[in-house]
């Protein structure tokens, strides 16, 4: 029963690829994600997922179906539009994320627009992606795209830290503050269009967020968030993907409920700041 269960699905060669692209994506993107918790940039994820669309759309129809060349696309699509955001957030002192919002729907539709206009390409495949298809060239780029996450996150990981919590202290140090955001909005791009191979852009800051969101009802330090994320992203990656096979449902959007069940427990039933831990905590009477 129990081999039936968990080892006979990743006996096949396509099940332990899917596996390993999404334990490379639960190792890199869930840290990322507890970061933009921490600078309240959560929904910039969002507008990132959408921005890359027009690159990917056009490294497709240049590049075939090659994934580097859409990679290659949708990386400069997504760091054109954190860029142009950060511009004119300065240029016409607005708020940063109002931009996002603005460019993330022209750039959804100048990507659907494009995928329309090639008839050669599947929006389905580019918004939901397939990780049960992810091949050898897909696996390669996922695993790339997550070392250098992992590895840039950590090399600016302190700086990061500290002018996340005081920005006017990093800049009165000499720090350079604005340095540390972009290269940061960089990698978070980055991640963004490693996952589009496997869960496709709708869904590729899934992994990201949910686990991200989740971690803040189990640690109250930043070390031991980074940490619930990418277990409970690992967790997701595994369940969603024994769901997928033995439900016969799409994996992409198995894995992401799986993360977003995870996700609704760590709000109901999580160690701190949970429904169930205020329910427990005594009230003070006057």
């Amino acid at each position: 029963m129990m081999r039936e269960l968990f080892y006979d699905p990743f006996a096949m060669g396509f099940m332990r690829r899917a596996l390993a692209g999404c334990v490379a994506l639960s190792l890199a993107a869930p840290p990322l994600g507890v970061v933009l918790v921490l600078r309240r940039m959560s929904m910039t994820s969002d507008s990132l997922q959408h921005g890359i669309l027009p690159g990917i759309a056009v490294g497709a129809m240049l590049g075939g179906l090659s994934v580097w060349a859409m990679a290659l696309g949708g990386f400069v699509a997504g760091l054109a539009v954190a860029l142009l955001a950060g511009w004119l957030a300065r240029a016409t002192n607005g708020r940063e994320d109002s931009q996002f919002a603005g460019l993330y729907l022209v750039a959804l539709a100048a990507g659907v627009a494009i995928v329309a206009a090639t008839r050669s390409i599947d929006l389905t495949h580019l918004l939901f992606g397939s990780v049960l298809a992810v091949d050898d060239s897909a696996l390669l780029l996922i695993a790339a795209v997550a070392s250098i996450a992992i590895a840039g996150l950590a090399i600016i990981w302190r700086p990061l830290v500290m002018e996340s919590f005081d920005p006017f202290f990093l800049r009165a140090v000499g720090g350079r503050g604005g340095v540390w955001h972009l290269a940061f909005m960089a990698l978070v791009v980055l991640c963004v269009v490693g996952g589009f191979a496997a869960l496709g852009t709708l869904m590729s800051i899934g992994l990201m967020m949910l686990p991200a969101v989740a971690a803040r009802h189990w640690s109250t330090e930043l070390p031991g968030q980074v940490r619930a994320a990418v277990l409970m992203a690992l967790i997701a990656s595994l369940a969603g993907l024994l769901a997928s096979y033995h439900a016969d449902i799409p994996a992409g959007p198995a894995v992401i409920l799986a993360a977003g069940t995870l996700w609704a427990a760590s709000h109901l039933a999580g160690r701190r700041e949970s429904v169930l831990s205020r329910m427990r905590r005594p009230h003070l009477h006057a």
